[in-house]
């Protein structure tokens, strides 16, 4: 049997060696934590980003708008989704780095545990096999005062060693359980990082066929308002050179040798701002130069009135019809001449009610509203022309 010296400096380095253990509690890293939280507030801004675009895109389908504001709109959408997976694939790193952390520290804490019930095992039989009376023994076979201090801290050192071992194991079964129940969570946190990333992975796929389709568009688009523009230029000099021939003809007429003083125009200068309208409605563009949606730009020598098809249309002022016919995309045009240079202008007509030459008397019908344009809504397109060139017909209309 080992000397009581010997013995009491074993169990006292062994008990330190515990207690020293018992502090030693293996557990997650803050810095792991506080990563996987940043990464997770950055995922969700990323994502409130996207969302104000979404429904930014759902305000511009339910209005008229340039097709380019919906491609941009898309392509800030697939940033925002492509940041997203960036941001998953991050999330994903961190999240295996924890698993791996967690599994070694569950390991760590699963071989500890081994080891100490082993310690408490071999213990218990230990103290079997001494039996109850073991420490009275001890402490009365003491052969000085001494040797009874040495023999009471050794039992002290003992149980104190004991105690401490049984701590450390509840400790490890507690961190076990943690570990366990955290490995799980962090499973689950990558099981649902590898969904989202496929959702986020058809997102941008779908995202991917909406910019094509956007851009085909838009290309589409942008032919037909070219084309448009050029069939309106077009139509916009046949007009001219129509009116400007009327003109010539009247201007011949006047200069003519014994020619009957020519009539006073029936629109006079004391009309201005009072002329009755030709058709009650909204305006839906204005005279002059105009910058549409997609940022092309259109020259308007009247202005358009929105009205039901098929509401009458009036002449505003007496004059003799010079033309009654198609003109381009005018459409169904009457022209009204009113003497002195002065003329009416009346387009987008679904019907028109008088022939070439007829005379018409002030809020006579002419015609009714119709939809020539298949980009704008059933209206009128009224022009006045003074000596040719185009007037803004507003400053000649009473006001609403």
């Amino acid at each position: 049997m080992e000397p009581p010296a010997q013995n009491l400096r074993r169990v006292f380095l062994a008990a330190l060696a515990a207690m020293m253990l018992a502090g030693r509690l293996p557990a997650q890293t803050d810095s792991g934590e506080a990563k996987l939280r940043a990464q997770q507030a950055e995922l969700a801004k990323i994502r409130r980003e996207r969302e104000d675009l979404q429904k930014r895109m759902k305000g511009l389908q339910t209005k008229v708008h340039d097709i380019s504001e919906e491609v941009t709109n898309i392509d800030r959408q697939h940033d925002a989704t492509v940041r997203v997976v960036k941001s998953l694939d991050q999330q994903l790193t961190t999240l295996n780095g924890e698993v791996e952390h967690t599994t070694a520290n569950l390991v760590r804490a699963q071989d500890e545990v081994q080891i100490k019930q082993a310690v408490l095992r071999k213990r218990l039989v230990e103290i079997y096999k001494r039996g109850p009376l073991f420490t009275f023994e001890v402490m009365l076979s003491a052969k000085s005062f001494g040797d009874l201090v040495a023999r009471y801290k050794y039992l002290h050192l003992l149980a104190q060693r004991d105690r401490t071992v049984v701590r450390r194991v509840d400790q490890l079964r507690s961190q076990i359980i943690g570990q366990r129940r955290q490995l799980v969570s962090l499973q689950n946190g990558v099981e649902q990082n590898r969904v989202d990333k496929a959702q986020e992975a058809e997102r941008l796929k779908v995202l991917e066929a909406n910019r094509q389709q956007s851009l085909a568009k838009a290309q589409q688009d942008a032919k037909k308002t070219k084309n448009r523009l050029a069939e309106l230029a077009k139509s916009e000099a046949r007009l001219n050179n129509v009116i400007e021939g009327f003109e010539a003809a009247r201007r011949r007429a006047a200069g003519r040798p014994n020619a009957a003083p020519s009539a006073p125009s029936s629109i006079r200068t004391s009309d201005y701002g009072k002329l009755d309208w030709p058709v009650e409605g909204a305006i839906i563009y204005r005279f002059g130069r105009v910058v549409n949606p997609n940022n092309t730009t259109t020259r308007w020598n009247g202005i358009g009135i929105a009205a039901s098809a098929g509401t009458e249309v009036k002449s505003v002022s007496a004059g003799q019809v010079v033309l009654a016919d198609v003109m381009g995309t005018y459409g169904n045009t009457v022209i009204v001449q009113h003497g002195g240079g002065d003329y009416s202008v009346y387009g987008s007509l679904s019907r028109i009610q008088v022939t070439k030459g007829e005379r018409v008397t002030k809020g006579e019908d002419i015609g009714t509203v119709g939809a020539t344009d298949p980009s704008l809504p059933a209206h009128l397109h009224f022009e006045i022309r003074r000596g040719g060139p185009a007037v803004d017909p507003l400053e000649w209309l009473r006001a609403h």
